[in-house]
């Protein structure tokens, strides 16, 4: 049995992790989906951390076999998880991945998110010229009846986070996969697939579906994430190494 700490991304909360906790505990697993303090002007990526691994402690006391999973802006808490408690596997899915001393807020310019965005735009038929839209961007595959009573659920995300520097002086001593969505309109594949390379040294594995899979596609996931905690799936090292 092992503990699956789940780390949803910005302005959201436990809600988006509900049709993936069932399939877990059904598996065998205790699943843990804490709420973050994502509209607090006064918490840092660290006081998220903090969240999370008080949580687990309430719901799993030691953990024992833990895997932190972080969707989207949940790779920048993550990590700091995995500093905290015996993670065995850190698992991104769809995620920014922070070096050392980057602020979220500067993610986007230094990875080049604003051109994969436009290339990835033009390729599939959008304006990348148009307002931003969430149907378009994140709602697109999720079934309506999903979404239903989801509104309280999403919020704002507090700035504050974005401007700290990632506070970890190298990424943490911890098994890591990751996982893209082939689907995905907010972080296109081909940028995902480059990041994970650059910065993790290893190459992404890829579902289906958009950028919020776990509402999406909990079934997928899911069967990507029981693969994972079996160690079925080796590690693929990438031919670039990440740095340290």
């Amino acid at each position: 049995m092992s503990t699956f700490v789940l780390i949803p991304g910005a302005g959201s909360d436990s809600w988006y992790w509900h049709r993936v906790v069932p399939l877990l505990e059904a598996a065998g697993h205790v699943a843990v989906a804490p709420d973050l303090p994502c509209a607090d002007e006064t918490k840092t990526f660290p006081d998220y951390a903090d969240v999370v691994v008080e949580a687990v402690q309430d719901s799993a006391g030691d953990a024992g076999d833990v895997i932190v999973v972080g969707q989207s802006l949940g790779g920048f808490t993550a990590p700091l998880v995995c500093e905290r408690l015996p993670a065995r596997l850190l698992v991104l899915v769809a995620a920014m991945v922070p070096r050392p001393g980057e602020a979220a807020g500067e993610w986007w310019d230094a990875v080049g998110y604003h051109e994969a965005r436009r290339v990835a735009d033009v390729r599939d038929g959008r304006d990348p010229g148009a307002p931003f839209d969430e149907e378009v961007l994140f709602l697109h595959d999720v079934p309506a009846e999903v979404l239903e009573g989801g509104e309280d659920h999403w919020g704002d995300q507090a700035g504050r986070p974005m401007e700290e520097p990632w506070p970890l002086d190298a990424w943490p001593d911890v098994d890591t996969r990751f996982l893209l969505c082939r689907e995905d309109r907010f972080f296109p594949a081909e940028l995902l697939r480059r990041i994970t390379r650059e910065r993790l040294g290893i190459e992404a594995d890829e579902m289906g579906g958009g950028h919020l899979q776990a509402l999406s596609r909990p079934d997928e996931l899911v069967e990507w994430l029981l693969a994972y905690e079996a160690d079925r799936l080796p590690v693929r090292r990438a031919s670039v190494d990440a740095p340290r």
